[in-house]
């Protein structure tokens, strides 16, 4: 009776586990109902540092990364494109094709994470659903796991593994979702000329 006990328990347990894990069609809905936001955000990067900001959502297509001192650095998705801007530099912005990033995943017109082989991982780790996803069609260009919690529905952090082997996670804080951002936000950021 006993073993018969636990094996439910065990049953139950896992069950209840299960059902909080958020299926993909709910996160992707979220993604795609997800048109505009901002907020604080906190950086780790790859060697270890660590840098905060805010950042703008505006899909599809736009994100801004806006890093505060002593940072000088300045990250905008738009027009299929990454820039990566430093203000004290006299150089102009690194630009990225979009396409390359996993950003694009995020940022996509719609975003179906039941499409064939985008999802690699689809796990809940007792407070978040934590979902893996790459590019099925170009899984080089690396991969980004998402982090979401339940109740509302809330992407809360996000971890880029990029094609060169680096890895930088974002933590998201507290976002106003919905109202309007200008376009003018995502404008490509040009070379400092002071």
């Amino acid at each position: 009776m006993t073993r018969i006990a636990t094996f439910a328990l065990a049953l139950l347990t896992g069950q209840a586990a299960w059902a909080d894990k958020l299926p993909l069609g709910t996160i992707s809905g979220y993604l795609n109902d997800l048109k505009t936001a901002q907020g604080s955000f906190t950086q780790i990067n790859d060697d270890g540092s660590i840098s905060t900001g805010t950042i703008y959502i505006k899909r599809p297509g736009k994100m801004r990364f806006e890093y505060n001192a002593p940072d000088s650095a300045l990250v905008v998705a738009s027009a299929n494109a990454v820039y990566v801007a430093d203000s004290k530099s006299n150089q102009p912005p690194e630009t990225y094709p979009l396409r390359r990033t996993p950003l694009s995943l995020i940022l996509a017109r719609n975003v179906n994470l039941g499409k064939a082989n985008m999802v690699v991982g689809h796990d809940f780790d007792g407070t978040a659903t934590i979902v893996t996803a790459q590019d099925p069609e170009n899984p080089e260009y690396g991969s980004i796991q998402m982090k979401f919690t339940d109740n509302p529905v809330q992407l809360r952090q996000w971890v880029v593994n990029d094609d060169g082997g680096g890895q930088t996670t974002v933590i998201l804080g507290e976002m106003k979702v919905g109202g309007s951002l200008s376009n003018r936000l995502f404008d490509a950021p040009r070379r400092n000329t002071d």
